[in-house]
C-alpha cells in the first residue's frame, strides 16, 4: 500500500469528522503515520480511533503487514500545510528562520508563498542610548523559514 491509497481510503471520513490531513507517511518497513488536524477545536481520541478503524477495514494486515499510528498534529510539530497556517491566523507562533533567527509573533496572514507576522523587537534607535521596543509587521517568504509552530506560554 502507498500514501495515495491511504488518502483515498480515509479522505472522505477525515472531512466528515471536521478534520483535514496534515501528513501521511509510509516507511520502507510499512510503518504508516497519519497526522490530522481539526478545522475547529482539537482532534480527540474518537477522531483518531475512527480513522484507525477505516484503514484497518480497507487494508488487510494478514495480506500486507503494517503498523499504523493516527495522531493529531499537536502543539510541538511544525506546520506542514496551508490550512494549518490559515487556522492559526491571529494566534502567536514560534518562527525559526534559516540562518538561526527566531521570533515569537502573531500570525496575521498566510498564502502558499509567505506569511504575515506582527511582533515587537528591542532595537537600537538612532539618538537613543538604550534599545527600545519597535513594532514590526512583515511579510516573510516561506523559503526563508525553517519552521513555524504554535507558541505555547506556560505561566
Amino acid at each position: 500500500m502507498n500514501k495515495e491509497q491511504i488518502i483515498q481510503a480515509i479522505g472522505p471520513a477525515v472531512a466528515e469528522r471536521g478534520c483535514f490531513l496534515v501528513e501521511v507517511t509510509v516507511s520502507a518497513a510499512n510503518d504508516i503515520e497519519v497526522v490530522i488536524e481539526k478545522e475547529d477545536g482539537i482532534v480527540d481520541w474518537e477522531d483518531c480511533a475512527a480513522l484507525d478503524k477505516l484503514v484497518h477495514e480497507a487494508f488487510d494486515q494478514d495480506v500486507e503487514d503494517y503498523a499504523l499510528t493516527v495522531s493529531s498534529a499537536g502543539l510541538d510539530r511544525p506546520f506542514k500545510v496551508l490550512r494549518q497556517y490559515l487556522k492559526a491566523i491571529g494566534t502567536q507562533v514560534d518562527v525559526k528562520f534559516r540562518g538561526g533567527k527566531r521570533i515569537v509573533a502573531t500570525l496575521t496572514s498566510a498564502d502558499e508563498n509567505r506569511i504575515g507576522l506582527k511582533y515587537t523587537a528591542l532595537e537600537a534607535v538612532e539618538g537613543k542610548k538604550k534599545k527600545e521596543k519597535v513594532e514590526h509587521e512583515d511579510l516573510c517568504p516561506l523559503s526563508e523559514i525553517n519552521s513555524v509552530t504554535p507558541y505555547v506560554e506556560f505561566k
